[in-house]
């Protein structure tokens, strides 16, 4: 009889109230920082992309880059979390995210700060999945929605935060850009030390094998495709034998993959999982959410700083509505969720406000009157704050707390693989339709741009007032098609969630949930020892009857005990 590969190591002595609590604020620290580091460079960029000499495809590779990584990073950061402490994989994340952000303040070239923010992105890629792991481990599901307010309100400050402080670094003369990186290495070493001194969770081991061959691949194939979408229409052209192959490529990558992990023993994508319903729809959705959320809101930061002509600072208070509607929203439905104990509606109405913040965006242009923007944000957060955690809160409720890890990880790697596409498809699409704008604006006025040369990003603060102005004319009339593509995505999204099936909220969390399985694991496999026990007893009895002094003769055992006392 074999015993079972799992075992669990306790921790010294279950967490109380008070001790979940302070973990779960280092968690939140932890989270702020690494989601701050996302978003403090948004506002910096157009000034990173000027002063490096840099082009509008690597202003959107600088983001890219790390959501990629982090992407590739988030499921197999999951899987660890089933084998080794949570508490040491949260400190390692961190660690390697400040030396990321150590390195890329270092920059001296645009090649080598998109490198250095890949290293950026394997510790974000940590923090994206282990935060909200850890968090269901200590909290159940019922539970989390009190709590979901005050994740909902990290994210959002970190959202303003983030180009905030960005904006304020930049236009502060003794600091600099490079600064907006090394500002967040203090908090993140703060967040490790906190994170040592409450977190306490039992380590539940089992045996798990690191499917290191299907990260590749899904990681180069996504690559694959972005690269093409990035420079097809530019480099080469779009029916061009480049560009086939290059498609044809990124597909073959990812068909292999599919094909690895249907046959890894621990495969990084368990297709398994998508055999639950809600499951694959909440991963549809939070494909769409990714695409929505990272690829749009990006170039918020460009519109309002290179069409408007805000500073960096004012362009980081000009996105508070919608994150003051992000963290009303997310408090709110957080709390009812927890009261009633119900979630879809709230899954619903989030997706449906959010496609009409998108498609009211997708109205702007360059004269586009602030306080409308500001309300259309206002929409648009109001949307994502009560559709992005509970996108996660589904799946985990419906899933085995053995698989909570795997699970999670899938939700989050493919937001974030939408994100890194969407960034990339609609930083092609933005780059693409601003170049047809910026040559109609100049052919206006007797102009013909010929080559790569000409006017754009790259040497905005070296062009004549006239072509500026066209060239900013440009950027905030084109913004508007990003968000109309934003707004397709989101409605996908929305049609998921339809389908998704209410379940009630369970009321353990997923420790207490895995403490349960274990035990009726160890009864059932008690039972059957007892039972093979039991049996080996019964056949040495028979033998022994057969084989006892006085017997004619040694009666060899060739089938039952009953066959054998009859021989």
């Amino acid at each position: 009889m074999t015993t079972s590969p799992i075992r669990v190591e306790p921790a010294d002595t279950p967490m109380t109230h008070r001790q979940r609590i302070n973990a779960l604020i280092g968690l939140l620290l932890g989270m702020f920082v690494a989601l701050m580091s996302a978003t403090i460079v948004s506002n910096a960029l157009p000034t990173i992309i000027t002063q490096l000499h840099g082009t509008q495809d690597q202003y959107t590779w600088v983001v890219t880059a790390t959501l990629l990584a982090s992407t590739a990073a988030t499921p197999i950061w999951g899987k660890l979390s089933d084998v080794f402490s949570k508490k040491l994989l949260v400190q390692l994340s961190l660690a390697v995210f400040t030396i990321g952000s150590m390195l890329a303040g270092l920059s001296t070239t645009v090649p080598m700060l998109i490198g250095f923010r890949v290293v950026q992105g394997l510790g974000l890629g940590g923090m994206q999945s282990l935060v909200m792991i850890v968090i269901a481990s200590m909290f159940s599901p019922r539970e989390r929605g009190r709590y979901q307010g005050a994740i909902a309100g990290v994210m959002s400050i970190a959202t303003v935060a983030g180009p905030l402080l960005g904006g304020v670094i930049v236009d502060t003369s003794w600091l600099g850009w490079r600064w907006t990186f090394y500002v967040c290495v203090p908090l993140a070493v703060i967040a490790m030390i906190v994170v040592q001194r409450t977190l306490n969770l039992p380590v539940i081991r089992r045996e798990v094998h690191i499917d290191y061959a299907g990260a590749l691949l899904i990681s180069a194939g996504v690559s694959v495709l972005l690269i093409w979408v990035t420079l097809a229409g530019k480099n080469f052209d779009w029916a061009s034998a480049t560009s086939f192959g290059l498609v044809a490529l990124g597909l073959a990558l990812l068909a292999v993959s599919v094909w690895v992990e249907s046959r890894a023993k621990d495969p990084i994508i368990p297709l398994y999982l998508f055999k639950d319903r809600t499951t694959t729809l909440a991963t549809i959705a939070s494909i769409a959410v990714g695409v929505a959320l990272f690829g749009g809101a990006v170039f918020l930061g460009q519109y309002f700083q290179i069409a408007r002509g805000y500073s960096p600072t004012a362009a980081g208070l000009l996105t508070l509505p919608m994150v003051i509607g992000s963290l009303v929203s997310a408090t709110v439905s957080g709390r009812l969720i927890t009261r009633f104990g119900r979630w879809k509606g709230y899954l619903v109405a989030g997706s449906v406000v959010m496609t009409l913040g998108f498609g009211l965006l997708a109205t702007i242009d360059s004269t586009t009157d602030m306080t409308l923007v500001g309300c259309y944000l206002f929409t648009l957060g109001v949307g994502m704050g009560m559709t992005m955690q509970n996108l996660v809160l589904a799946v985990q409720n419906t899933i085995a707390p053995r698989n909570l890890g795997a699970a999670t990880s899938v939700v989050t790697f493919f937001r974030s693989l939408g994100g890194a596409a969407g960034v990339s498809i609609l930083g092609a699409v933005l780059s693409n339709h601003v170049a047809d704008l910026i040559a109609q604006g100049l052919r206006a006025v007797g102009i013909t741009q010929t080559g790569s040369g000409g006017a754009g990003l790259s040497n905005l603060n070296e062009l004549p007032a006239p072509i500026e102005a066209i060239v900013r004319g440009a950027y905030g009339d084109g913004t508007a098609r990003i968000f109309l593509v934003s707004m397709g995505m989101a409605l996908v999204g929305t049609l998921a969630v339809l389908f998704i099936k209410e379940i009630a909220l369970n009321t353990l969390n997923a420790e207490d949930q895995r403490r349960a399985e274990l035990i009726e694991e160890e009864i059932v496999l008690s039972a059957a020892d007892a039972d093979a026990d039991l049996a080996h007893a019964v056949t040495g009895d028979a033998i022994a009857d057969d084989t006892r002094p006085g017997t004619s003769a040694t009666a060899e055992v060739t089938g039952s005990p009953d066959a054998t006392r009859n021989s």
